[in-house]
């Protein structure tokens, strides 16, 4: 069964880059979501004064892969304990934050950051939010698949190349 889950954890080629090497992942869009200001630009969101999030959109194949290792996935791969920022990326653009209009799946994510909290492996507080699925604005297609693209760029390999080989060395089983 196809289900859908907008993820928002900073920098939305990171996020990108890291659910296209996933198993059962058939869709993914970056976006901004969250916001008050409609059909907003990434020009705009990076302003900080749009109320949007940087986020992807996945479609995943809840037969080949769980919420519970596309949530698993999600904060492996960001600091959900760090409020509005992502390394050198700070504003509410890049908060952390679960965008479900399910009531189940929204339980089934609360657990999930309950149990994570419990275990204290993250060593500090989550901060990840959980806020009502609004309008998904897709991204400016020059963001599409940016990480393949620019591989070269300095932000790419600084940045999302560490994520993606931290991933592919603790859950290879997931990937593609």
């Amino acid at each position: 069964m196809i289900k859908n889950i907008i993820l928002a954890g900073g920098c939305f080629w990171c996020t990108e880059a890291i659910f296209r090497t996933i198993k059962g992942v058939k869709n993914i869009f970056p976006g901004y979501i969250g916001g008050h200001t409609q059909n907003p630009t990434y020009k705009d969101v990076c302003t900080g004064g749009t109320g949007h999030a940087e986020a992807i959109s996945v479609d995943y194949d809840s037969k080949i892969i769980s919420l519970e290792n596309i949530l698993m996935i999600f904060f492996l791969t960001h600091d959900p304990t760090s409020l509005n920022r992502q390394g050198n990326d700070i504003g509410t653009q890049y908060r952390s934050s679960i965008f479900n209009d399910d009531e189940n799946e929204i339980k089934i994510i609360l657990d999930y950051i309950n149990d994570l909290e419990k275990s204290n492996k993250l060593g500090n507080k989550i901060v990840t939010t959980i806020e009502k699925k609004d309008t998904f604005y897709i991204a400016e297609n020059y963001h599409h698949d940016y990480y393949s693209l620019n591989k070269n760029v300095p932000y790419c390999s600084a940045i999302i190349s560490p994520k993606v080989k931290k991933l592919m060395n603790s859950k290879s089983s997931l990937l593609k």
